[in-house]
């Protein structure tokens, strides 16, 4: 072995890949799967809404593949991983975008919407990984990349479900890491600070309180969409080969301070 470093781009290309995104419609979903495209992947967007899909798949040079389902359905994980899989084999990536956060606060926390963000925060991303995870292992390289949150650490009003299925996938991380990266498969988290996205548009539309969560960075700003894309390519590329089990947020240091 050289003792010479390999800095080649080659550590950061996807070419011949297959990623799967879900929550592909929109957000921070929809610019993860633009960087994998862009990075050489073949990626299948997964969402619910199949015209914002055809949308991302318009504005998406590279090959796509779009699959219209609810991820939180238990009941059709395993039609949806067969789905997936049809287009271009089975998938070497999977990031797990997909959320939702109800803010009900804590003594009005109802059971649906309780139910409703555990399904598709924490449980969907396990059963589709679950699902998944033989194929690459069988390749013996995968990549795992889920979505955790600034309420993974800490705790935010009206956060109650969704800070316990993101702390879940803190812990979820951990465990799929400790359980797969025998076989190959790289789990690991991003954990964005303050995007803006449909799940934040309450949060940005108090300018105050927007300007207070920029404030309370060590960078002093708020997240804008291309702070994602090193992050997660990293996470999803040969570059990521020995990490594995780690929740790297991308939050500008809110979780530092």
């Amino acid at each position: 072995m050289s003792d010479t470093p390999d800095i080649s781009t080659d550590l950061f290309d996807l070419t011949g890949r297959v990623a799967c995104v879900t929550g592909a419609s929109a957000g921070l979903g929809r610019r993860a799967a633009g960087v994998l495209a862009a990075a050489g992947a073949s990626v299948v967007g997964v969402a619910r809404r199949a015209d914002a899909l055809t949308d991302w798949r318009k504005e998406t040079p590279g090959p796509t593949a779009a699959v219209a389902a609810d991820v939180a359905d238990r009941d059709g994980l395993a039609d949806l991983a067969a789905a997936v899989s049809d287009p271009f084999g089975a998938p070497d990536i999977v990031v797990h975008a997909a959320g939702l956060n109800t803010r009900e606060i804590a003594d009005a926390v109802t059971p649906a919407g309780w139910d409703a963000t555990i399904a598709l925060n924490l449980t969907a991303p396990f059963f589709l990984s679950q699902a998944l995870a033989p194929a690459m292992a069988e390749k013996g390289w995968g990549r795992i990349v889920l979505f955790a949150s600034l309420q993974s650490y800490r705790a935010f009003p009206g956060g109650v479900a969704y800070g316990a299925s993101k702390g879940g996938i803190a812990q979820l991380t951990r465990a799929l890491a400790e359980a797969w990266s025998p076989r190959g498969i790289g789990v690991n988290a991003i954990g964005p600070g303050f995007f803006r996205t449909e799940l934040t548009a309450a949060v940005f539309a108090d300018p105050e309180r927007a300007a207070d969560n920029a404030r309370r960075t060590c960078v002093g700003r708020n997240g804008a969409p291309h702070d994602l894309d090193g992050p997660l390519l990293f996470l999803s590329a040969p570059a990521s080969d020995y990490v594995t089990g780690q929740v790297l947020m991308v939050d500008g240091g809110f979780t530092v301070k």
